[in-house]
């Protein structure tokens, strides 16, 4: 990341914080929902866009942290913060445990793996009395969407700063070198197998952190919206439109998706979704290397960047 795109990138977090001073109840909902998916983009962004594997299971850890955070406060009434914390343990013993088995699988294997983990999650957790069951817990109220915005607002900006981190250190020279060719880095002494569950286990932790923040703002959780598979494949949706293995891709695909659908849902209700997904496959044709590659190719190639990329996906 350079100099000027760092300063400008403050610049918005700066501006972002003080949204809540134009007392707009409904643009601070709004701003908590897209704050917290591109939580849940950047966080898969770090196994998913820099080791490659594309992972439908990182629901589970969101779905976990809310869990945890819900029993905490419901069930023993618990502080908030105290409450995230054993969400966010809850989900990293996940990660270490599930991970070193179904990281030993490539491509789809690993992608149905994780698939069929977070369905199982469900199962387990709809049959606890201590999560409420199929019925869920509901959670003390807090009249302050401005907190919750602010907490979204703060841990996408670390989420962010880290996936910076892992950019630019040797940690993540060792995860973009899982990426390009795994036995080629193992032949290099790269351990993939411990690269890839750290990786893993960093990204379960702010996907929980994300679940225990939404939990006490919906004041109400249940195991179908916890462990929603279709969150996954936001996730998913929104790192690639906006750019995988980069910083800022993600964030800013989550945004200008989360928009999108906002507007599309107003304006045409039912068929929003139908037309986002529209919006999905052109983005995917057109750039596939999402909004980050969109900008380098247009600046080098012009309007041919859309002629090649048509090319290569043989329309």
């Amino acid at each position: 990341m350079n100099r000027w795109l760092l300063v400008t990138s403050l610049a918005v977090a700066a501006a972002l914080a003080f949204l809540p001073l134009a007392g707009n109840a409904v643009l601070i909902q709004f701003g908590i929902d897209a704050l917290l998916m591109a939580v849940l983009a950047q966080s898969w962004n770090i196994l998913g866009g820099f080791t490659g594997y594309v992972s439908f299971g990182n629901s589970v850890f969101y779905g976990l942290g809310t869990y945890g955070t819900a029993i905490a406060m419901a069930q023993y009434h618990l502080p908030f913060g105290l409450g995230l914390g054993l969400g966010a343990l809850l989900a990293m013993l996940c990660a270490a445990l599930v991970g070193l088995p179904i990281l030993r699988l490539r491509g789809p294997y690993f992608a149905i793996a994780t698939l069929g983990l977070n369905g199982a999650m469900m199962a387990i957790v709809s049959n606890l009395p201590i999560a409420g069951a199929n019925i869920g817990l509901v959670l003390p109220l807090m009249r302050s969407d401005t907190v919750f915005y602010e907490l979204a607002l703060a841990l996408l900006v670390a989420c962010s700063l880290t996936v910076l981190w892992i950019s630019r250190a040797r940690y993540g020279m060792a995860l973009i070198a899982i990426r390009e060719d795994e036995d080629a880095a193992g032949t290099m002494g790269v351990d993939a197998t411990r690269y890839k569950i750290s990786a893993l286990v960093l990204a379960s932790f702010f996907s929980a952190i994300a679940g225990g923040i939404h939990a006490y703002w919906a004041t109400f959780v249940d195991p179908a919206s916890a462990f929603d598979p279709t969150l996954n494949v936001r996730m998913v949706i929104m790192c690639v439109f906006g750019g995988p293995g980069t910083v800022l891709g993600p964030v800013v695909g989550a945004f200008v998706l989360s928009a999108v659908y906002e507007i599309l849902a107003a304006k045409i209700s039912t068929a929003a979704a139908l037309l986002f997904g529209v919006v999905i496959v052109l983005a995917v044709v057109f750039m596939p290397g999402g909004l980050a590659d969109l900008m380098r190719g247009a600046r080098r190639h012009g309007w041919r960047y859309f002629i090649r990329n048509i090319r290569e996906n043989r329309l």
